[in-house]
């Protein structure tokens, strides 16, 4: 799992700098990966060594606020496309998969939607769905489910958590990382029986507070709203993976979102927890590049 790969940066037309590393392919077929919330670039690593079997050049980019990129003051979710469209640019890629992982599950979506003509399938893995549905939370750890009723009750108040939870990951070493997630779920406690997936996410975690913590806290606050665009609205090929034993991301959300989006072939894992792509990166790459049925 320890991959040299070298940062990169991309100024954008309106100032603000762009962070993303590759992985895979440099010469293959591209996928832009959106990592979770709190997440960074780094988590793409997950994906290296699958694509590079497999012909595909993975970018794996910072939102807003989190790893080498810069905040954005009054981002909206819909405001996101922007940006991929304009790091595909300076790429030179005129057409590309995207795949969101947990809280990058609406960066996804919306792309998708906003983005039909550039964006050839969209994978959502363990995805945050829309938090208006009656249902949304049913099945969520009480930790997300107190933190997201804030988020929408009290959005000021949103801070201190995750800046309490950051001091946590700055601090702690990875040993005591090691005896804390005993408390996760049985289905997300033996991915990290594997020390390179705990060391991975230990780093990708310490890199998303990077630049501290108000990227997290802007888009805890954003995931709660509505996000400004219809998810029923999307055209474009949608690949969904839920577990059934997420606490996370509970299945109501991947239920939702299976049922809305009109081309959505969706996958209810049973035994799976939030962390499932940690084990099956090859299974989120083989479908998002299928060959087409002639």
């Amino acid at each position: 799992m320890a991959v040299m790969t070298a940062d990169r940066v991309l100024r954008l037309r309106a100032g603000r700098i762009l962070g993303y590393c590759e992985y895979g392919d440099p010469s293959g077929r591209p996928l832009m990966v959106f990592h979770g919330l709190p997440g960074s670039r780094l988590s793409g690593v997950l994906f290296d060594e699958p694509a590079r079997e497999r012909g595909i050049r993975v970018l794996a980019v910072d939102r807003p606020g989190f790893g080498l990129s810069d905040f954005q003051h009054r981002r909206r979710i819909v405001d996101w496309p922007v940006d991929v469209a304009e790091l595909a640019d300076a790429l030179d890629l005129e057409r590309f998969a995207v795949v969101g992982v947990s809280g990058g599950g609406p960066y996804a979506a919306v792309c998708a939607w906003a983005l039909p003509e550039r964006v050839s399938a969209a994978g959502i893995v363990s995805g945050v769905g829309p938090f208006e549905q009656p249902d949304a939370a049913d099945g969520m750890g009480q930790a997300n489910r107190v933190l997201f009723r804030i988020a929408r009750s009290a959005p000021f108040l949103v801070g201190p958590p995750i800046w309490f939870t950051s001091l946590v990951v700055r601090r702690t070493s990875e040993k005591t990382m090691a005896r804390m997630v005993k408390s996760v779920p049985a289905a997300d406690r033996a991915v990290f029986e594997n020390k390179d997936m705990l060391r991975l996410f230990r780093r990708d975690l310490r890199e998303a507070f990077r630049v501290g913590t108000v990227g997290a806290a802007h888009e805890t606050r954003l995931v709660v709203k509505p996000w400004g665009f219809p998810v029923g609205g999307i055209r474009v090929p949608v690949h969904l993976w839920q577990g059934l034993d997420d606490e996370n991301v509970p299945p109501s959300m991947g239920r939702y979102q299976a049922r809305v989006i009109p081309d959505c072939q969706a996958e209810f894992i049973p035994g799976a927890g939030h962390l499932w792509v940690f084990e099956h990166p090859s299974d989120v790459l083989d479908a998002l590049f299928r060959p087409k049925a002639s």
